[in-house]
């Protein structure tokens, strides 16, 4: 749901490359099309590359004859022209160029195939001036309200310079409300006024919605255009490729939700049984680390404060919370191969029905699935839908996802009581969110946000084999948040935990009389009915509302344990019953502070 930017030098030349998010049109109907659009248009970028799926030329020509309507500067990169040529489409680039009028340049991005033929006609593109806007023939009745509203648009002086006057009349037709409201601020009220007119005029006479009839028109000109550069079209039978004849068995509306919860067990068994070894590998490391630090400490004659501070303080605390990095780029790697490989566009499809349960549709359930990596791009990511009901029940269910934040936790008390079954039991913690998400969203529904079920239909990919430079790179992007979240937040937390542990002066380190030891006292009577009345679950549960991961950290400090260590501990004071119980909490209590900052952000209340 937003930019991305990165660098390039090319010939000696600087390049800022902006990543918009993905979109098959600029309607501005969802957030995702209204950041792409607003950026073309108000950015000016001075090159915009559109990459266009050779296997789905059609559905993909909509984006690009928009984008030539608006007069932007393009060159479009013809991807995936291997899987064009192995279901038998071929493709006449030069042709398609000289119709379109802008550089075409075929691809293979997953092998890095024509890049550096893109770059370089994206350069010498970005030299050259933007072509004339392409012009749709709409059919007479259309274009002559069209020219009215282009006359009164022209007439007005107070309208952005940045659009076409045509592709300004063509959007009001459609009754894009984002821009009518913009033509409101500009005191545009003569080409409100017969905006409305050619409206009411156009729907009289033909019969239909103008916004139907407009993309009817632009997908003749694109079927048009397709006849001319695509040189043989398969039949029905030889489109029915291998994605199809996987999509019988993994959609099926008997085999699809098993296969969706095998694969989830798969996820979880694949984190944690290779990821236990690798986490007793750095407690090792951070055990070792503390005995040296220790030694070298007392050489140098330093107070026990000190050592206090940096040995069970930073080492210890964010040690215990560091370990855990194994399993949340483990969990990053399998959600990535997944995403990669075209499954997970089909979870949406497969949750369909189920998400009716809760009077939501499919498209929902991804913004849900975000939030097991983090809760607040998943908070971001329900800017896709349409309808704001859907959004506000999708958001308020959210923070129900387990995030990754919550996964040390899991992993920690899990790894104490349930070592033999530590996959299922984390597993069932999953479930269990979705579960109640289910339930809440149904009350939502049912008593606060009442109305219909929008309707879904979604695009499902083909099936690819990932490479793995793609999957590391997702992998790398999610879970080095962790380790900057751990070299920030944790890590001022912990010594905010470890400063009260240790005050007010005299007392014992993390004893009850410590201010950590008082808060705690004072709030642990509220937890007693859940099943762990102690003063340091109550802390460490505060202390999660900074940042969930610090729920570990905090329990590190207070019990002066590294997280072997710390294992043990809470084995001798807690209960199975006790343990999960506690797990439960920090799934359905308060989230982390940037979740509810980002709730904020998209709901624009507090309520």
């Amino acid at each position: 749901m937003e930019k991305k930017e990165g660098k390039l030098t090319y010939q000696g030349e600087f390049l800022k490359i902006v990543d918009l998010p993905g979109t098959y049109s600029l309607g501005g109907y969802t957030e995702d099309e209204l950041i792409a659009r607003n950026f073309i248009l108000f950015e000016q970028p001075s090159v915009i590359i559109n990459v266009l799926d050779a296997a789905n030329l059609e559905r993909n020509l909509y984006l690009t004859v928009q984008l030539l309507e608006m007069g932007a500067n393009i060159v479009v990169a013809l991807n995936m022209v291997d899987e064009a040529k192995a279901q038998k489409i071929e493709i006449n680039k030069s042709r398609l160029a000289e119709l379109l009028g802008v550089p075409v340049v075929p691809t293979v991005a997953t092998r890095n195939a024509g890049v550096k033929e893109l770059i370089a006609a994206t350069v010498s593109r970005a030299k050259e001036l933007p072509p004339k806007p392409l012009v749709v023939n709409y059919g007479q009745e259309i274009e002559e309200e069209l020219l009215k509203l282009e006359e009164l648009i022209k007439l007005n002086p107070n309208l952005n310079a940045n659009y076409s006057s045509r592709w300004l009349a063509v959007k009001l037709l459609e009754g894009d409300e984002r821009l009518r409201d913009e033509m409101q601020k500009c005191q545009a009220d003569r080409v409100l006024v017969q905006t409305g007119k050619s409206i009411h005029h156009l729907i009289n006479v033909l019969g239909e919605e103008l916004e139907t009839i407009i993309a009817e028109r632009r997908y003749g000109f694109i079927n048009g255009l397709e006849k001319e550069v695509v040189s043989r079209r398969p039949t029905l039978e030889e489109r029915l490729t291998v994605s199809d004849k996987i999509d019988r068995v993994v959609t099926n509306r008997y085999l699809g939700l098993p296969l969706l919860l095998l694969a989830m067990w798969a996820v979880f068994q694949f984190t944690f049984k290779l990821g236990d070894p690798l986490i007793g590998w750095l407690e090792t490391a951070f055990e070792g680390l503390s005995g040296l630090v220790t030694v070298w400490l007392n050489v140098l004659g330093a107070s026990k404060m000190l050592i206090s501070l940096i040995v069970d303080g930073i080492i210890g605390g964010v040690g215990s919370v560091l370990v855990f990095i194994p399993p949340i780029f483990l969990l990053f790697f399998a959600i990535s191969l997944l995403e990669d490989s075209g499954y997970m566009a089909r979870t949406a499809y497969i949750m369909d029905r189920f998400m009716h349960l809760l009077g939501l549709h499919g498209k929902s359930f991804l913004p849900l699935l975000i939030g097991f990596g983090c809760n607040v791009p998943a908070i971001m990511a329900t800017r896709t839908l349409e309808n704001k009901q859907d959004r506000l029940i999708t958001i308020l269910i959210n923070p129900l996802m387990s995030c990754a934040a919550r996964l040390p936790v899991y992993v920690l008390f899990a790894g104490a009581f349930f070592t033999a079954n530590q996959g299922w039991v984390i597993l069932s913690l999953y479930l269990l969110g979705i579960v109640l998400a289910i339930i809440i969203g149904k009350l939502f529904k049912t008593f606060i946000f009442k109305g219909g079920i929008s309707p879904f239909v979604m695009e499902l990919p083909p099936y690819r084999l990932p490479t793995l430079k793609s999957i590391f790179i997702h992998m790398w992007q999610r879970g080095s948040s962790f380790i900057r979240k751990a070299g920030t937040i944790i890590f001022g937390v912990v010594i905010l935990v470890w400063l009260f542990s240790n005050l007010p002066p005299g007392v014992e380190c993390a004893s009850q009389e410590s201010i950590i030891g008082k808060i705690g006292s004072v709030l642990a009577p509220l937890f007693a009915p859940a099943g762990f009345g102690n003063w340091e679950a109550a802390a460490a549960l505060i202390f999660g509302i900074l940042a969930k991961e610090v729920v570990v950290g905090t329990l590190g400090v207070l019990y002066g344990m590294d997280e072997a260590g710390l294992s043990q501990v809470i084995a001798q004071h807690w209960t199975p019953l006790s343990a999960y119980a506690f797990m439960v909490m920090t799934l359905i209590y308060v989230p982390c502070v940037a979740a509810i900052g980002a709730i904020r952000r998209e709901t624009n209340s507090w309520g």
